[in-house]
């Protein structure tokens, strides 16, 4: 039964279609001014405005309803003037379906020794010229603005998972204060929503406070973010079950910067509606495809001879267009480079893609358990060899992959030591 479950006033509207009765997955269609997007969904990142050896038709003709783009990237090159007389970011790159534009404040750790950071906002000192750029929670919305995304992301303090002690929680409170800022600044509030990022590191209560602050604001959706820099996954999904707990059950919940296929699979089942990764791209340009087994390294010896397609389910234009894995193999390693990416690109997304569109089928036809159970079998023939922290969420969430039987909801609490623990 479907459920509209978002304040009419955002340009942004959530309706949710179907739940799943043992985890905490749902798929729901998520209309934006520039598509209808079914989630749960995994955006490609084309950071610069564009999809590396891809090109916005062939990213639109394998279903891609929506992408991401980068605001610092795109305010240092071509800039927001450009941007904004080309049409914004839909018209520069000949893209008309949904953009999501991250705010710039994941260059603070990516870029780190080139930038310094204060209450204002965030200098960076630019790897392109060398010169300065100045991003503060008012800029960043006013490039974002210009860029004309959908779907905005304030400008955030971020720090990396592995930091510890104040700074984490001097962060945690400036992004708050960033946020207010960053609503504040948005000129096109009916046209592009903004979500604010919950942040914390890996302190549940810090985490808890973020929560609570950003579930008060007036907003579309939230990102949880601060995750995927390397943490254990022991501790990563239970910070991300304290998150999809805590945020409201009718709006989307974007994870940042996530997109191994296992952690999607997980991820959904513990509430998960949105995420982003360069994987699929950035594999792809090392020779490696993605299937449902795992991965191919395609650039070894064993796939010289092999004329088999990647993958015979996948209906991608590299598999059902005569491509086997010998040619790609010597693409790869030869003088035809960039068709060799061009061709594995379009696999890797669509594999992603396919994926997802899997996982909302599923929940459509109540067997989002199965599934579950069918892509750990498919992924992992020994089930010896099932990573722990995986079988360990969802455990958590109802879903015994070892029995094969569903088991009870167990509860994400708080000790008093601050760290998220199942019980």
């Amino acid at each position: 039964m479907s459920m509209a479950t978002s304040n009419a006033a955002y340009p942004l509207k959530f309706n949710i279609i179907s739940k799943c009765g043992t985890t905490a997955a749902r798929t729901a269609k998520m209309q934006l001014p520039h598509a209808t997007v079914d989630t749960p969904v995994f955006m490609p990142v084309g950071t610069k405005g564009s999809l590396k050896a891809l090109t916005t038709d062939e990213l639109s003709k394998l279903g891609c309803r929506i992408m991401l783009g980068n605001t610092y990237h795109l305010g240092c090159r071509p800039g927001p003037e450009i941007l904004s007389s080309s049409g914004g970011l839909h018209g520069y790159m000949h893209w008309p379906h949904a953009l999501l534009t991250d705010s710039g404040g994941f260059q603070m750790v990516s870029l780190s020794k080139l930038c310094n950071i204060d209450e204002g906002g965030v200098t960076f000192t630019s790897p392109y010229d060398g010169t300065e750029l100045r991003l503060t929670p008012e800029e960043s919305i006013r490039i974002q603005n210009g860029i004309g995304a959908d779907i905005m992301m304030q400008l955030d303090d971020v720090v990396h998972s592995s930091t510890t002690g104040p700074r984490v929680k001097e962060a945690m409170e400036r992004s708050i204060r960033w946020l207010d800022r960053c609503l504040a600044a948005n000129a096109r509030p009916t046209q592009q929503c903004l979500f604010p990022i919950v942040q914390g590191g890996l302190d549940s209560d810090l985490r808890i406070q973020s929560l609570d602050a950003l579930a008060s604001r007036d907003v579309a959706g939230f990102a949880i973010g601060g995750l995927s820099g390397g943490e254990a996954k022991s501790t990563f999904w239970r910070i991300v079950k304290l998150c999809t707990e805590r945020l409201p059950a009718g709006k989307p919940r974007y994870l940042m910067g996530v997109g191994l296929p296992l952690d999607l699979v997980v991820c959904v089942a513990l509430g998960v509606d949105m995420f982003d990764c360069v994987l699929p791209t950035r594999t792809a340009r090392f020779g490696v495809a993605l299937v449902p087994e795992g991965q191919l390294q395609l650039k070894k010896r064993q796939f010289e001879t092999d004329l088999r397609p990647i993958d015979d389910r996948c209906s991608c234009p590299c598999c059902t267009g005569g491509y086997s894995r010998a040619y790609l193999a010597t693409l790869l390693k030869e003088d035809g480079v960039t068709l060799g990416c061009s061709l594995l690109t379009a696999h890797n997304v669509a594999y992603m893609l396919n994926l997802m569109s899997e996982m909302r089928q599923s929940l459509v036809d109540g067997k989002f358990s199965e599934f579950v159970r069918h892509f750990f079998r498919l992924q992992y023939p020994n089930p010896t060899d099932y990573p722990e922290w995986a079988v360990e969420a969802l455990k958590s969430v109802g879903v015994s992959l070892l029995s094969g039987e569903d088991v009870k909801k167990s509860s994400c609490n708080v000790d008093g030591s601050g760290d998220v623990e199942v019980k």
